[in-house]
């Protein structure tokens, strides 16, 4: 198996997910997009997900409770646990279901990378507890749900320029 390094992490690349693109606005807006309820709130999910904060506490140590709402009703609870905040280069934290012992969170890396004053690249490291659950999540289409959230965030954004 062949690992990579993350700050202390070990990263098991059989365990992971990565998605990536290129944004037309500021490292700055970007960042605020993921780190203010409010924004958050108006673009997190695939496409016809809705998106409701219960609580948002947006700091290392703190959390996002959220209701997370499929087309059909579907409702998934959920949470992210901030470990780090790097304001605005990087956010590091935990996400699954709003449970304490959720065996299926997995751990989330999003770096900003300022390509100029009005591109930001997003790199969004997602690294699952097993290779069995990434397998899962893949096969549930994570991947291109992930993209059609990104979709949404960049929509969100030209709404804000």
């Amino acid at each position: 198996m062949a690992d990579g390094r993350s700050g202390d992490r070990v990263w098991a690349l059989d365990r992971e997910i990565v998605l990536s693109r290129v944004i037309d606005a500021p490292r700055d807006l970007v960042f605020r997009m993921w780190t203010e309820a409010e924004h958050f709130a108006k673009w997190f999910g695939p496409r016809g997900f809705t998106t409701t904060i219960k609580e948002a506490d947006i700091r290392a140590g703190g959390r996002l409770r959220f209701e997370l709402r499929a087309p059909d009703g579907q409702v998934w609870d959920s949470r992210i646990s901030f470990l780090e905040i790097k304001r605005p280069e990087a956010l590091v934290y935990d996400h699954g279901l709003d449970k304490d012992d959720d065996p299926d969170r997995f751990h989330v890396t999003i770096t900003f990378d300022e390509q100029s004053d009005k591109k930001t690249v997003i790199t969004l490291r997602q690294l699952h507890p097993t290779k069995e659950r990434r397998a899962i999540v893949i096969g549930f289409g994570a991947v291109e749900l992930g993209y059609q959230t990104l979709d949404k965030l960049v929509e969100h954004l030209r709404a804000q320029t």
